[in-house]
């Protein structure tokens, strides 16, 4: 049988659709599964929605550092919205099918939602180095235009390396067995069913992996590095402790998404194994868009005021009139 005859027979992927194996093996455990990601999806939809409600509503928060938080909040939607529903659907059903249109929807959307949240967390980092350590020249280093530029350069970062990852790899024709062993469409998953070498594919997500997302954590270290030096030149405890608080929500979510992207694709090749790899992709899709909601409102004083401050107009409206 010629080459061009074996792939006919086994390309059944480009006109058909991929399984996601994900969670099979744990049978009807799947269902407590569900119970625990279905009101965790919920929360951080909420969670994110409301952050993004409370700084609309209150003028207090229309500052450049709540602006970009709302480009977080909406990138964080786009992320978990990308994956935890088709994965809640996944949990009820035997067949674990997305089509090939489907995979390639989710693959851009999930990779534009994470570099693009990397840029924002970046842009964040240089927001409080201009607060702490040029508070004279804030507002103009920081203006509305400068934050619609760095905003509009961050989604632009992301839908263009976005957008040249999925066309690059989904133009190619995709060969023998159309299972991923993981509960969404990851490269890695891809990239073992292509019909052609994958190294090039694999070279150019790396390219975009040092670039748009090290680079990012990079130009954070360097924020933080100048941010700590001025902090600690500050004469009085009080006032250290007034900057460091203003960088902590800032600092603990940038510590958690790192920290599980590099334990979830940092791991030596030897030692991978589908189902551990699941369940640490669930600490970056899942738990981290949780708990980001709560680290920006329990952590931070400003936007607890606002809360109140919006309840307390809901509650009383005729009070707030006057």
């Amino acid at each position: 049988m010629s080459n061009s005859e074996s792939h006919a027979g086994e390309n059944q992927t480009v006109s058909g659709v991929f399984i996601l194996v994900g969670f099979s093996y744990l049978g009807e455990l799947q269902i407590l599964l569900y119970l625990v990601f279905l009101p965790s999806y919920l929360f951080a939809l909420m969670g994110n929605l409301i952050i993004t409600l409370l700084i609309k509503l209150n003028p207090s928060l229309h500052t450049p550092m709540y602006f970009f938080l709302v480009n977080l909040s909406v990138s964080g939607i786009c992320f978990i919205t990308s994956v935890i529903p088709q994965l809640l659907v996944h949990l009820l059903v035997e067949e674990k099918t997305i089509s090939f249109a489907g995979c390639a929807a989710q693959f851009f959307v999930l990779n534009l939602a994470g570099l693009t949240g990397c840029c924002f967390l970046a842009v964040m980092a240089y927001d409080r180095y201009v607060a702490i350590c040029r508070p004279l020249h804030y507002a103009t280093i920081l203006s509305g235009q400068a934050c619609a530029w760095l905003a509009g350069a961050s989604w632009l970062i992301g839908i263009l390396s976005a957008g040249a990852q999925t066309t690059q790899l989904f133009s190619l024709p995709f060969c023998g067995s159309h299972r991923i062993h993981h509960y969404f469409c990851t490269a890695q998953g891809l990239h073992k069913m292509l019909c052609s070498n994958p190294w090039k594919n694999m070279i150019f997500s790396f390219v975009v992996l040092v670039l748009f997302v090290m680079g990012p954590f990079l130009l954070i270290l360097l924020s933080y590095v100048r941010i700590i030096s001025t902090i600690l030149k500050l004469s009085t405890v009080e006032g250290r402790r007034k900057a460091f608080s203003t960088c902590s929500s800032h600092l603990t979510v940038v510590a958690l998404l790192y920290g599980s992207a590099f334990v979830s694709h940092l791991k030596p090749a030897s030692s991978s194994n589908p189902e551990h790899d699941q369940l640490s992709f669930l600490v970056y899709t899942v738990v981290t868009p949780v708990l980001n909601p709560i680290i920006y409102t329990l952590r931070n004083k400003e936007v607890k005021a606002a809360f109140r401050n919006t309840v307390g107009k809901a509650k009383f409206p005729r009070r707030w009139r006057y």
